[in-house]
């Protein structure tokens, strides 16, 4: 056994971590504030998508347990935090989980231990929030208890790279700090980048997902003027990508969804602002685009049932896919609520298709939907059906053909008389 470690959080990012420890030889208690989800986990049974049951039940014999008892960060040799950090009304990230995570810590934690933040923040936290209270015990930093932080990489639905396959940036608040995360995180990832400092770490993260949101915005901003001039924008980004330097493809869609790219840039916004006095104006203006994105997308769709003589209100309209990504069940800032809420605001009748959410309450929409059993059914008595995700169960020729008219965002059908790109 290589020692023991407590993750805190097991949802997302922090089950997936525990089993992975687990797997590299550490006896691994997932600590959750949730009985329901301790004794779901206990029994075997995985609330997330990227966990089956079956990886479960290895992770509990490999020395995986979940527990509701913060006492078990007493036995710790290092202690992994893997909570929320959701969006604050002024902008910053909301650290109250984050904070309780750290104060719980403080009160168990022993001498020699390693604790390290994993949630996305702005950088600074690690050293001005979560360590403070880490340590409230008087331990020194880097001599009594070692403090790191280490940015998660967790893509959801990626069949390609998980824990083990991911490079893990790693950066202490002292050399000995990052010496002692460095060595934890190689017995279970085969690749470890240690940064200068908790601080480039945090920052790493946020510089990924901004680049992320600015250059999804750019070609979001190009869809629009694109279709004015009838230019097929996708065939032009295909074309662009048999470059084989010098760039990246990026391609327009409904809007962004999820925790990492909505929210992760508007960090080190609020935190430049904050800080310096000044804004972050890429960032700014990307966020700006790209919540426009679904709204846009309601405008196709009142565009395309006016040259069919049809009102939107009143109008059948079917979504096919509303979680955020394919192939998952995460509705995170999902671009199909504001869409939905807009369509519905303009009287239409909507309604859905996923096969990942049986139910579906669209955020401040007021109305409560249930997904239809046949979408290849409910395509062909649809005034307009829209395509948000191409979840792999959709048989996207077969919905064209039945649907009296389709509207792809996602710009994989070929355009024809009832089918029509973003």
């Amino acid at each position: 056994m290589t020692g023991t470690l407590v993750v805190i959080g097991q949802g997302y990012v922090g089950l997936p971590m525990a089993l992975r420890a687990a797997e590299g030889g550490f006896k691994v208690y997932g600590l959750d504030t949730n009985a329901k989800t301790v004794e779901a986990l206990n029994s075997g049974l995985s609330h997330i998508d990227d966990v089956s049951d079956d990886e479960l039940r290895r992770g509990l014999k490999n020395g995986f347990e979940a527990s509701g008892d913060p006492a078990v960060i007493g036995l710790a040799d290092v202690v992994l935090v893997c909570v929320p950090t959701p969006l604050a009304e002024e902008g910053g990230p909301d650290l109250e989980a984050v904070r309780m995570a750290a104060g719980t810590i403080g009160d168990y934690i022993t001498p020699k231990t390693l604790a390290i933040l994993e949630s996305t923040t702005y950088p600074g936290t690690t050293e001005e929030v979560f360590a403070p209270l880490v340590s409230k015990g008087g331990l020194t930093v880097g001599e009594d208890i070692f403090i790191a932080f280490s940015p998660e990489r967790i893509d959801p639905g990626n069949e390609k790279y998980g824990v083990r396959n991911t490079p893990k940036v790693v950066g202490g608040m002292t050399e000995a700090c990052t010496i002692q995360a460095v060595q934890f995180y190689t017995h279970f990832v085969d690749t470890v980048v240690p940064a200068k400092g908790a601080k480039e770490a945090e920052m790493s993260k946020l510089i990924e997902n901004t680049f992320r949101h600015v250059n999804i915005a750019l070609v979001n901003e190009m869809l629009r003027f694109s279709h004015e001039l009838d230019i097929d924008l996708w065939n032009a980004i295909d074309c662009a990508e048999t470059k084989p330097f010098g760039f990246m493809a990026f391609r327009p869609g409904p809007g962004v969804g999820g925790h990492c790219i909505p929210v992760d840039p508007s960090y080190l916004s609020h935190r430049v602002k904050a800080r310096l006095g000044y804004s972050f104006r890429m960032v700014e203006l990307a966020e700006e685009i790209n919540t426009a994105a679904p709204l846009y997308v309601a405008d196709r769709v009142r565009e395309l049932l006016n040259e069919r003589e049809r009102s939107v209100k009143g109008a059948k309209i079917l979504l096919l896919g509303v979680t955020y990504k394919a192939n998952i069940s995460d509705m995170r800032e999902s671009p199909a609520d504001p869409l939905a809420k807009r369509l519905i605001g303009w009287g239409a009748d909507v309604s859905y298709h996923d096969p990942h959410v049986p139910q579906w309450q669209p955020h401040r929409a007021g109305v409560s939907l249930t997904s239809v059993e046949d979408p290849d059914q409910a395509a062909s008595v649809a005034d307009l059906t829209i395509l948000l995700q191409l979840h792999s169960t959709y048989n996207l020729p077969a919905l064209a053909s039945r649907a009296k008219c389709m509207l792809d965002t996602r710009g994989v059908s070929q355009n024809d008389g009832r089918v029509a790109k973003l």
